[in-house]
């Protein structure tokens, strides 16, 4: 039987059902954040369990915002899922206190092949000692979401803003165009004389905080279009890259545009206001987001919402951060052979169709990945802007490195500072070599 509980909001671990360790070999706990995904995986646990009779799988969605620290916790407390949904920003740090099971290790999990999946997303999940860590769940891309209505108005093609360029110079015709969509208390445009920046009615882009260490949904297709990645690859050794010129320089024209009016200022923003809030209220003409926002968009009232690429950068090309989860085996739920056979369900082609023919998300598989744009076709939704990057070869994976938190801890801050308070980007040189000393120290 699939049992689903919602977990509790509390401090204490191990009390969501499935979560305890008193569980037994037949009962699998299961944790995800997603409850946009949580029919998906109900359905797939359904089919599962008819083919183990006598295999009980507990599923527990825990809100993004409490995820996180209740997984730690669990850790803690020794009342860890079997199975839970992982994230490559934090997987490193999963790896380092080696609280996995290598799935290549095991029987039913060791025919996860890289060349079932998207290219990328499976490698993401091998670490240095060359095993595989979790089973390819899904990827997203980010692209702009716009207000069509707004953009007719602005004088904006859905051509042009399927061919906006950017540079961190004047910002390119991404920023004519987030210019002509704002809109002040008067009536007057960000790009029109007269314009009061300060008494802003609708703003071209909303504004998603700061960015932290990733800039996921904020700069990280601009600085990742300007030539610039997240560490130096090419060295031995860890090394962050915030004191690239190339970085700092995005930087100071990303969070520029609030100085100029056509991004909300940080006091404007908070988790009850986010993009999607902006853009359904008419507050912002577009947002940057991911594709797991596509429905969220879509289904905005009385909006009729369109979604382009990010434009081209000084590389020549768009650039955009592919993320893609995963489903990784405990420790603990390695000592159970139901858990690591749901982790192969997981994986398997039956249940990334079933996430596919859903709609709501883009499964790990090619197959998966046809049947959710077909899917989204059927609702008259558009998701080139969301697939196109992987036919240009113009994603690029999350940093997957030690010390993730330690680094965000000191990047949140720091960024913050930069947009609400306009601190000079050169502050992020410190930073940067704060964070490397962190890695030369080994923590």
């Amino acid at each position: 039987m699939v049992a689903v509980g919602a977990m509790a909001l509390t401090a204490a671990a191990g009390c969501a059902q499935g979560g305890g360790s008193t569980a037994s070999k037949n009962e699998v706990s299961y944790w995800l954040w997603d409850s946009n995904q949580l029919p998906i995986y109900e359905k797939c646990a359904i089919a599962f369990e008819k083919e183990h009779p006598g295999v009980d799988v507990q599923i527990s969605q825990i809100g993004w915002e409490f995820y996180w620290n209740k997984l730690t916790a669990s850790f803690i407390a020794g009342t860890q899922p079997d199975v839970f949904t992982n994230t490559p920003p934090k997987h490193a740090q999963f790896l380092s206190l080696d609280l996995l099971e290598p799935l290549d290790e095991f029987e039913e999990t060791s025919g996860i092949e890289n060349s079932d999946y998207q290219p990328g997303l499976a490698a993401t999940w091998i670490g240095e000692d060359g095993h595989r860590y979790a089973a390819p769940k899904d990827w997203d891309t980010v692209a702009l979401f716009y207000n069509k209505e707004m953009a007719r108005e602005a004088g904006l093609s859905e051509e042009k803003l399927n061919t906006l360029t950017w540079n961190p110079r004047d910002g390119g015709t991404f920023e004519k165009a987030i210019a002509r969509l704002t809109v002040d208390k008067n009536g007057v445009r960000g790009h029109e004389p007269g314009f009061d920046k300060d008494n802003v009615r609708t703003y071209g882009l909303a504004t998603a905080d700061a960015g932290g260490m990733d800039g996921h949904v904020q700069w990280s297709p601009f600085a990742l279009a300007n030539g610039w990645y997240y560490t130096d690859e090419t060295s031995q050794e860890v090394r962050y890259n915030y004191d690239d010129p190339r970085f700092q320089e995005t930087i100071d024209w990303y969070f520029g545009l609030a100085e100029k009016g056509y991004l909300p200022r940080f006091e404007h923003f908070s988790p009850a206001n986010g993009p999607e809030v902006q853009v359904g209220s008419g507050k912002a003409a577009t947002a940057l987001n991911g594709a797991w926002m596509i429905r969220t968009f879509h289904n905005l009232k009385g909006r009729d919402i369109g979604s382009v690429p990010t434009p081209v950068g000084p590389t020549g090309k768009r650039a955009t951060l592919m993320n893609g989860l995963g489903d990784s085996l405990t420790k603990k739920g390695g000592k159970k052979k139901a858990a690591r056979q749901w982790v192969a369900h997981l994986a398997s082609d039956a249940c990334q169709r079933v996430a596919g023919e859903a709609g709501i998300i883009f499964p790990a598989t090619a197959a998966g990945t046809r049947l959710a744009i077909s899917a989204y076709e059927k609702e008259g939704i558009d998701v080139t802007a969301f697939t196109k990057p992987l036919r240009e070869r113009s994603t690029f994976g999350f940093p997957v490195t030690d010390f993730s938190a330690d680094v965000s801890a000191m990047m949140f801050p720091a960024m913050q500072d930069i947009y609400a308070n306009g601190k000079p980007v050169s502050g992020l040189d410190r930073t940067n070599d704060q964070i490397n000393l962190l890695f030369e120290q080994g923590g």
